[in-house]
């Protein structure tokens, strides 16, 4: 991630999700049986000295930095409250807690995983903010970005808050982009297919240089960071998939399985694929100039500068379908979520820490700039304190862009989403060739796991 320091660079957490969406969905059934604690708040009196637990998941250095700044921000603010912090806590920590309760538990916790919202809301773990919203007068639609305020809560719940954010862009190698002739990023998917063939150069039964690498094994080009810029209804009103029913999907999987194979195949692009570095490595292929264009977050910017790849990077919003060229600017925005325990015995107490860490302008700007993630309020996005380099600006842009969208919670988690993302393996791959059937297979599959999670 980028900002001043370019070396210090974003847990990837947020955009590991998908990968690990089966494990997280087999541990948050343990919050099937966490009892419900009072949406309003507890009994507890914030004014008087009192002791909270906040548990948190973030470990390196710089960010365990940034977490004790930011609490000893509140301490000062609000001298009766005392944080004890423990970092470096994963989700199955985090459930197994909220299950059990106790005075070592969390009161508030913070989790990088937004595709647990909908268990967390649904098995009541953690408790509706909604009445703690407007006892403080605070409106969250008009606080937070669009898909923020989306993503945080599940069925009318609100068990949850975003806690910065993270946003997806298009990289592009400017050198490149000289070379090939390309005036600069392209805005449609017409043209962003267009330079990626110009921009890839085979060699042999290979590749010198690819110009996107459109499967979805590649890193980022996951199907629901690519569908963002389609805005998809994943699911209808009552509840059951969409899949097969939005023309978005069908789009979105057509146009992405004509994009691999006009750049040479699945079987082509994936045998180049085993060839490269690992996403998080310095020698990522865009880092290395083996592919020209990169659909990613916000943090591979400040990655790529450390890695000095010898080339001006370019950063620009994901191109949008040619239909939907006037909403060019939006992208895919997640991030980490905050909430408070239903097994607190200190839900006032703990709702002042909440509030102070997610709608303080100040908090969130000195937060977001000490670990490089986008800032979670409307706000926050705008303030001249804010310390970031100018490229970064575009994510900012994105993050506030009202047409940004999410994926949103779901009772089993982010269940339905490895299911659309091994559709989307069978499709681009050939294993499945008709694609209306594919999709009503598929929608009727995440229908059961959802009708299985309740």
């Amino acid at each position: 991630m980028p900002h001043a320091i370019p070396g210090v660079v974003r847990t990837p957490a947020p955009g590991v999700v998908r990968k690990t969406a089966f494990a997280l969905t087999a541990s948050l059934a343990l919050l099937a049986t966490a009892c419900t604690g009072q949406s309003g708040g507890g009994a507890d009196d914030p004014s008087k000295e009192t002791t909270i637990n906040f548990w948190h998941a973030w470990s390196a250095p710089s960010e365990v930095q940034a977490v004790k700044s930011l609490i000893a921000g509140f301490e000062k603010a609000h001298p009766t409250i005392h944080v004890n912090v423990v970092g470096n806590m994963t989700d199955d920590k985090m459930n197994q807690a909220l299950r059990t309760g106790g005075t070592k538990a969390p009161d508030v916790i913070s989790s990088f995983t937004t595709n647990s919202v909908g268990k967390f809301c649904s098995s009541g773990a953690l408790i509706d903010l909604n009445p703690l919203f407007k006892k403080s007068g605070i409106d969250p639609a008009a606080t937070f970005p669009k898909a923020m305020n989306e993503y945080t809560q599940f069925d009318g719940d609100r068990c949850s808050v975003p806690l910065l954010g993270d946003a997806y862009g298009l990289y592009y190698n400017k050198k490149e982009f000289e070379k090939a002739g390309i005036a600069g990023p392209p805005k449609t998917w017409s043209e962003f297919v267009a330079d990626a063939k110009k921009l890839t150069i085979t060699k042999g039964d290979s590749y010198e240089q690819l110009g996107f690498m459109p499967n979805y094994h590649g890193w980022e080009s996951t199907t629901e960071h690519y569908f963002a810029q389609y805005s998809p209804t994943y699911f209808a009103p009552d509840g059951t998939s969409n899949l097969a029913k939005d023309p978005a999907f069908e789009a979105g999987f057509t146009r992405q399985k004509q994009l691999v194979d006009e750049l040479g195949g699945y079987q082509k692009l994936e045998k180049f694929r085993a060839t490269l570095g690992d996403e998080w490595g310095i020698n990522h292929p865009f880092h290395t100039g083996q592919v020209a264009m990169q659909l990613d977050g916000e943090w591979r910017l400040g990655m790529a500068e450390l890695a000095q790849s010898g080339f001006d990077i370019g950063v620009a919003p994901l191109p949008v379908p040619d239909e939907l060229a006037d909403q060019y600017g939006k992208g895919y925005v997640t991030g980490t979520i905050a909430g408070i325990a239903a097994t607190s015995k200190k839900q006032n107490a703990a709702w002042e820490l909440v509030k102070y860490m997610t709608t303080d302008t100040n908090a969130v700007v000195g937060f977001a700039n000490a670990i490089h993630n986008l800032p979670s309020t409307l706000a926050a996005l705008k303030s001249p304190k804010l310390k970031y380099d100018p490229r970064f600006k575009t994510f900012l842009d994105i993050a506030a862009d009202p047409h940004s969208t999410t994926t949103p919670a779901s009772v089993d988690g982010g269940t339905y989403l490895v299911t659309i993302q091994q559709f989307g393996y069978d499709y681009e791959s050939g294993k499945v060739t008709d694609l209306k059937a594919g999709l009503e297979k598929t929608a009727a599959q995440i229908d059961t796991d959802i009708a299985q999670a309740k």
